[in-house]
C-alpha cells in the first residue's frame, strides 16, 4: 500500500467487522455538563483484546501473501498492539512473536502470550523493542508488522472513524491519542475524506510529545527520551510514512500532563464505571483544554489493559489530587485524653481518620509535644480546608504531609 484510500478504509472495514467488538457511543452526561458540549466516548477500551489495535493488526495480515505470512510475524509493542498481532495472527493459525519493552505492565505480557505468540522483553521503552526486533526480523527472515509506520495497519486502525460517523453524522470534533500516530492518521483521513467540517484533535502525554514536536519543526523528530506514566503512547519518534496525513489532516495536537490522567481516570470511574488506561485517557484530559461549546465531540478511549497494582497507585493519587485523602501532622501534649479530644473534633466535623501515627521521639521533651500523624478522608478540597482550619483553630497548628495534598497553611 503505497497510500491512504476511501476504498481501502471501505475493505478495511468490512475485514475487520468480522473480528471485533461493537462499541457503540456511550454520552457522557457528567463531561457534557462539565464543558458545555454534547460528548461521547468511542469505548474500544472494551474491544476485543481490551484495545483498538486488532483492527489494524487484523486487516494487514489480511493484506499479506502466503509467503509472507508462513515466515512467521514479528512486532514490537508496548502491550495493545502486542495483543492485537497475537489475537490476529491466532485466527490467521501463524505464527507470532512480540518484542516488549521491560517496563510492560505483567497483565499486557501475560494477555499477548495467552493469545499464542511468543514474547520477548527488551529495552526500556519502546523504541528500543523495535530495533530489537528489526533485527530478529532480519536475521530469522520473519514478517515485521511495524505497531503504527505503516499504511495498511493505519488503514485498519481508522475504520473507527467510519463508526463514529455512521453511528453520529454530525459529530464536530474527534478527539484521538497520538503514540506514533498511526491510529490519528487513520482517523483523521477517513474522517476528513467523509465529512472535511469534522475536526479532528491529536492529544499526546506531554513527557511524550513527539508529534507536536515534529509538526513544529516541520519533519519528523525524535525526542532524547520519553517519562509519561501513559505507556501505550510512550513514544520517541513518530512514522514518517503518516507524518504527511497528520500535517494535513489534524487540525491542532493538545498535550496533557500525567496529574490529568489520573484525575480523568477517577472521574471515568466513579461517573461511567469504566476501566480505561492511562494512553486511553487523553482525549478525556484533553475536553478541559477545547475553548468550545454545544459542539458534539467524541472521545476516543483506545484501550483499557492496565494492571491492578497500577489501578491502585492511580486511584490513590487521584484522591490526594483531588483532596479527598490527605494525612496533617500535629503536635500534643503526652498525656491521657488528648487523642480522645482530637477524634471528638474530627467527628464533629465529619472528618474520616483512615491512619494514626504516633510519634513520642520527635522531641527531647515528651511532655512538651508528641507528634500525632493523622490520614483523613475529606468530600474535597473545601471539606479539606475546614478540617484544617477547625484544627487550627482548636490551637493544633496543623501542617500538611508533604505528597499528600495541596492545601497548604
Amino acid at each position: 500500500m503505497d497510500h491512504l484510500s476511501l476504498e481501502a478504509f471501505e475493505e478495511a472495514s468490512e475485514a475487520v467487522s468480522k473480528v471485533t467488538q461493537e462499541t457503540k457511543l456511550v454520552y457522557s452526561e457528567y463531561f457534557s455538563a462539565q464543558t458545555g458540549n454534547k460528548v461521547y466516548f468511542k469505548p474500544e477500551n472494551m474491544q476485543y483484546t481490551g484495545a483498538y489495535k486488532v483492527r489494524g493488526a487484523y486487516y494487514k495480515i489480511s493484506t499479506m501473501t502466503e509467503e509472507e505470512k508462513s515466515k512467521g510475524l514479528i512486532t514490537a509493542s508496548a502491550g495493545n498492539h502486542a495483543q492485537g498481532v497475537a489475537y490476529a495472527a491466532k485466527l490467521a493459525g501463524i505464527k507470532s512473536t512480540v518484542v516488549m519493552p521491560t517496563t510492560t505492565p505483567l497483565i499486557k505480557v501475560n494477555r499477548t502470550k495467552n493469545y499464542g505468540a511468543e514474547v520477548l522483553l527488551k529495552g526500556d521503552v519502546f523504541d528500543e523493542a523495535c530495533e530489537y526486533a528489526v533485527n530478529l526480523a532480519e536475521e530469522h527472515g520473519y514478517t515485521f508488522v511495524h505497531p503504527f509506520n505503516d499504511l495498511a495497519v493505519a488503514t485498519g486502525q481508522g475504520t473507527i472513524a467510519m463508526e463514529i460517523i455512521k453511528e453520529l453524522p454530525t459529530v464536530d470534533y474527534i478527539l484521538v491519542p497520538i503514540g506514533g500516530g498511526g491510529l490519528c492518521a487513520g482517523v483523521a483521513t477517513l474522517a476528513k475524506m467523509l465529512n472535511p467540517k469534522i475536526k479532528i484533535i491529536g492529544v499526546e502525554p506531554a513527557g511524550a510529545a513527539c508529534m507536536k514536536a515534529s509538526l513544529e519543526a516541520g519533519h519528523v523528530v525524535e525526542l532524547p527520551e520519553v517519562d509519561t506514566i501513559a505507556d501505550g503512547t510512550a513514544v520517541k519518534m513518530p512514522g514518517d510514512l503518516l507524518f504527511p496525513y497528520i500535517q494535513e489532516y489534524v487540525d491542532d495536537v493538545i498535550t496533557v500532563e500525567d496529574s490529568e490522567l489520573i484525575v480523568a481516570f477517577l472521574d471515568m470511574v466513579e461517573n461511567h464505571k469504566m476501566i480505561v488506561e492511562n494512553s486511553g485517557l487523553l482525549t478525556v484530559a484533553a475536553l478541559k483544554h477545547l475553548d468550545v461549546k454545544k459542539k458534539k465531540i467524541v472521545s476516543i478511549l483506545s484501550g483499557g489493559n492496565m494492571d491492578v497494582i497500577t489501578m491502585a497507585s492511580i486511584v490513590q493519587h487521584g484522591l490526594i489530587l483531588r483532596d479527598r485523602v490527605f494525612t496533617v501532622s500535629v503536635l500534643l501534649p503526652d498525656k491521657p485524653g488528648e487523642l480522645a479530644r482530637v477524634s471528638a473534633i474530627l467527628a464533629e466535623i465529619q472528618a474520616n481518620v483512615i491512619k494514626l501515627e504516633h510519634n513520642q521521639f520527635v522531641s527531647l521533651n515528651r511532655n512538651a509535644a508528641v507528634e500525632l500523624r493523622i490520614t483523613m478522608e475529606a468530600f474535597g478540597t473545601e471539606h479539606k480546608r475546614e478540617i484544617v482550619e477547625t484544627l487550627n483553630d482548636h490551637g493544633y497548628r496543623p501542617k500538611l504531609v508533604k505528597g499528600s495534598g495541596t492545601y497548604s497553611d
